[in-house]
């Protein structure tokens, strides 16, 4: 069903919740309505997109996993070398690991099969191969929930609250 983009006071992403949440959250006089799509849930009360909570909310930082899944998402599921969009992406540790790199958001991307075969041992200046965007750590796991709905098309709305959308 519908989701709907929860912003901190300071308009910073916080949540995703249900329209039904929101919808509560906005006649308990919790939240206010920043977007809408024009569709109406009740006469003039329009089925809000974006709402933001009326007094700061404190949240503790979550660490992301460094996961197969999250770095193919952080990475747009394309070869951060040549661009290719396919089913046979690889993970591609930027400073070898035989040469000292490890295992950290900023030292491992996507790749296919092709361009990690060719980079082999090497840093991509070696290789001669640039990486299309410098890897690094994603801002919050809401970043990754909230960029879905973004690419996908189905809430560009929210793409002026998420720096990097």
């Amino acid at each position: 069903m519908a989701k709907v983009l929860v912003l901190n006071a300071s308009y910073e992403p916080l949540n995703i919740t249900s329209w039904q949440r929101a919808v509560v959250l906005l006649i308990k006089g919790k939240a206010e309505q920043v977007e809408h799509n024009g569709k109406m849930v009740y006469n003039n009360f329009p089925l809000p997109t974006v709402i933001r909570l009326r007094h700061y909310v404190v949240t503790p930082y979550k660490e992301i996993p460094l996961t197969r899944r999250n770095i193919l998402h952080r990475d747009g599921h394309s070869c951060q070398y040549c661009g290719y969009t396919g089913d046979e992406l690889t993970l591609d540790h930027v400073i070898p690991k035989s040469r000292g790199g490890g295992e950290t958001w900023e030292n491992i991307v996507t790749a296919c099969v092709r361009c990690n075969v060719k980079k082999g041992n090497r840093t991509p200046k070696e290789a001669n191969m640039p990486l299309r965007q410098t890897p690094r750590r994603p801002i919050s796991s809401l970043y990754f929930e909230v960029t879905k709905h973004v690419r996908t098309g189905t809430h560009q709305e929210w793409r002026k609250y998420v720096i990097g959308a």
